[in-house]
């Protein structure tokens, strides 16, 4: 049987990844793959999983050779929790991977790419710890902060390739999972013809990739996105709503105003993500006056999709008038507000 060179990537698939991260790694990983076909020694020996986490973690697409991987469709879920996705990698590596024997020789070690764009929401160190205890060792990890807002000195104790993506243009992207392509490409030969354990990463862009010192202190951003969760009127359907980090002049000398511009509404399957939902509840509220941009509903096109009921629950409305609300059934009249007000944001 021929040596594996197994692929895991884990990828971060919280509400903050909604809209084009999550377009872009899913079209990445395509990408991935469709250019690996070509390579004849990844043909021979690379296998590709794709494993996700939110508040929840599974496999999307369980370990598989590279000519019978199809490109999943990658769901989204409430909640950043590291650890249950560093359990879940660890238990495939358990189930998959071929180990060396007196007459046999196994696997290779994997590469385990860990895609994220945030701070976990959940205590990760005992999975870190497992991980470094027992996995560490038998696997090469390469750690991508997609953006700044993440706690390099976490991923430090992950990794000791830690890498700041600076999504800054249309084409960052492309270049990105051109250069993971190529270093699969490059460690898939090395381990065919130098018989040698290890990763060979390829050439760094320093325009698109840094490394970055786990070590040195950061500044985090607060809260780069906004995420609500709505619910269609009519179809009872969810959607989330998502607003990015901007500032603007305050009128004062070298102060700056923050609020959060609209990004985008986008439709999600309800089954998997309150499958991939924590189980913790969100006490995280956001002033409406800070949110700028008005939204439509994604399902039904109503033109308020930024209605809210006594509930809390978010939800669209035609305009003003007598409402259900799709969350908790109650009816009522609803009508414009002058004045601001919290409303409920999710994990992210």
């Amino acid at each position: 049987m021929m040596r594996r060179l197994p692929i895991y990537f884990l990828v971060d698939i919280s509400e903050s990844m909604i809209g084009e991260p999550i377009d872009q790694v899913q079209e990445g990983i395509s990408t991935i793959v469709r250019e690996l076909k070509k390579d004849p020694y990844s043909l021979e020996t690379v296998w590709i999983s794709v494993v996700g986490f939110a508040g929840e973690a599974e496999v999307i697409t369980p370990l598989q050779d590279i000519i019978s991987f199809y490109p999943p469709k990658i769901p989204v879920g409430s909640g950043t929790s590291l650890a249950k996705g560093l359990f879940k990698v660890m238990d495939c590596i358990d189930k998959d991977i071929v180990k060396t024997t007196y007459d046999r020789k196994g696997d290779w070690k994997p590469l385990v790419f860990l895609f994220t764009d945030g701070v976990p929401t959940d205590d990760a160190q005992i999975a870190i710890e497992k991980w470094n205890k027992n996995y560490h060792g038998k696997s090469n990890t390469i750690a991508i902060s997609i953006g700044d807002n993440t706690n390099h000195k976490l991923l430090g104790s992950l990794s000791d390739n830690v890498l700041l993506f600076n999504n800054n243009s249309e084409n960052s992207y492309k270049e990105f999972f051109k250069w993971v392509t190529d270093s699969i490409k490059t460690t898939s030969q090395s381990v065919t013809e130098a018989n040698k354990e290890g990763i060979n990463l390829s050439k760094i862009d320093h325009s698109i990739l840094e490394k970055v010192d786990p070590e040195a202190q950061q500044r985090f951003p607060d809260n780069n996105f906004v995420v609500l969760n709505g619910k269609c009127s009519d179809s009872k359907k969810s959607y989330l709503i998502k607003y990015k980090k901007s500032f603007t002049d305050s009128g004062i000398a070298g102060m700056q105003t923050r609020y959060y511009r609209l990004e985008g509404t986008y439709r999600i399957d309800d089954a998997s993500y309150y499958r991939l939902s924590s189980a913790q509840k969100s006490s995280q509220k956001i002033s409406v006056e800070e949110l700028h941009g008005s939204p439509s509903c994604p399902h039904c096109a109503n033109p308020i999709a930024l209605a809210t009921c006594s509930c809390g629950g978010i939800h669209c409305l035609k305009g003003e008038g007598y409402n259900e609300c799709p969350w908790c059934g109650t009816g009522d009249h609803y009508g414009f507000s002058n004045e601001g007000f919290d409303i409920n944001r999710t994990l992210g």
